[in-house]
């Protein structure tokens, strides 16, 4: 049996298992994928101060530090399934199965899909994989593209695009329906967008984003928002065209836009064709938690936060003993959130363990948590903190619900 075993070796996995091994705890690590980082790998961006966020090269630390420290990472290895038998976690893979009495879950998110007609043609992918083809391995996901969902993912990995020299059309909606009905709407898009205007070189960009946190404004920002898009990154971005097909033969050939109303109803006989030889979609990001749910952990669906999380508290444990999260399972945030976010983790497990006093280190942890939070670059749900508010709520509601029990 481990002493801990950690599922996701993204930054939440790997800063909590550099965290238990400093405690002096055996920690294995556990992901499917065949480099250790999660969606880490993926991130290159300059912040503010100039320094340029190389996420190759932050998932590189991580890793090397973890194993100067005796923790054992183990690639290539999905989770099938896990259970609580007596008082040990049993997980389950393809190969073997493993036991612990703590058990960190660092899952992390993945992509929802937008479905668009066309969307089944070779050259379209999530805008995740095309990040993960241009940053990770080098490789061009084409020459030409077009991303369809207008949000702080697409607009980061766009950057990405340009800078390794791949050209990025434009980045527009796509036609609103029952199931695109929030990323179809401009007015809720443009809410998003205000979250990235910082990253604009663009003064004029930055400068009309103040305004535009005013509702009238808003309104008016919408209706006379140029239908070719204003330029962030020298890329169009158009809340005033929808695409309503993807087209080609065997392949992506290009796009059909159409002008859509401030509502985001397609205007007849607006239609235009767009070429690309790729197409992403964005439609957003939201909690990789299947296994928290596999587990029994109660859960919350928080809008907030992106969608469905685990009930958990500030220190990281679940309302199941010796089940902690970490990373976005908790909710969509940045990479140096769940960092932050794995350290407090690792903190709780060695605590719970029995091997040392941490409370006043948890207390820190969860400080830096918010203080990182406040200072984040990339803001995935601006109302975040409202979020977790919630989730704390609902958490103490638990404790009372616990408390009532044992009382009878």
């Amino acid at each position: 049996m481990s002493k801990v075993i950690i599922i996701g070796a993204g930054p939440a996995g790997l800063s909590a298992a550099i965290t238990i091994a400093e405690n002096g705890l055996e920690v294995l690590v556990l992901d499917e994928y065949m480099i250790a980082g999660g969606r880490l790998l993926g991130q290159l961006y300059e912040e503010p101060n100039g320094n340029w966020w190389n996420g190759i090269k932050e998932s590189k630390q991580l890793y090397e530090k973890a194993l100067d420290l005796g923790v054992k990472i183990q690639l290539h290895t999905a989770v099938s399934n896990l259970e609580k038998i007596d008082s040990s976690w049993v997980i389950y893979t393809a190969t073997e199965t493993y036991y612990t009495s703590h058990l960190l879950l660092a899952t992390g998110a993945t992509e929802a899909p937008l479905p668009i007609p066309g969307w089944t043609l070779p050259g379209v992918m999530s805008v995740g994989a095309a990040q993960v083809m241009t940053n990770v391995h080098r490789v061009k996901p084409g020459n030409r593209g077009v991303i369809i969902g207008v949000n702080v993912l697409s607009s980061a990995i766009a950057m990405e695009l340009q800078l390794a020299g791949v050209q990025v059309a434009c980045i527009t909606l796509p036609k609103m329906s029952l199931v695109t009905k929030e990323s179809g709407n401009p007015m809720n898009v443009m809410n998003s967008l205000l979250h990235v205007s910082h990253m604009a070189p663009s003064a004029f960009v930055k400068f009309g984003s103040k305004l535009m946190k005013i509702e009238f404004m808003k309104k008016m920002g919408i209706t006379f928002f140029p239908k070719n898009g204003v330029k962030m990154w020298d890329i169009p971005i158009m809340l005033r065209k929808a695409v309503i097909e993807i087209y080609g033969d065997n392949e992506v050939e290009g796009v059909t836009m159409a002008t859509i109303s401030p509502t985001g109803e397609v205007i007849p006989g607006t239609e235009e064709k767009v070429q690309a030889d790729f197409v992403c979609i964005a439609g957003g990001l939201y909690p990789l938690a299947e296994l928290a749910a596999v587990a029994g952990c109660p859960f919350y669906h928080i809008e907030e936060l992106g969608g469905y999380v685990p009930l958990h508290n500030e220190r990281m444990e679940t309302a199941l003993e010796g089940l902690y999260v970490a990373g976005n399972i908790t909710g969509i945030e940045g990479a140096k959130v769940a960092a932050s976010q794995g350290v407090a983790a690792g903190l709780s497990i060695v605590h719970n363990n029995g091997t040392s006093n941490q409370e006043q280190n948890i207390k820190k942890a969860i400080q830096d948590i918010e203080h990182t939070r406040d200072n984040a670059f990339i803001q995935f749900h601006p109302a975040v903190k409202e979020g977790k508010q919630k989730l704390q709520h609902y958490w103490e509601e638990h404790l009372n619900t616990v408390k009532d029990m044992v009382g009878n």
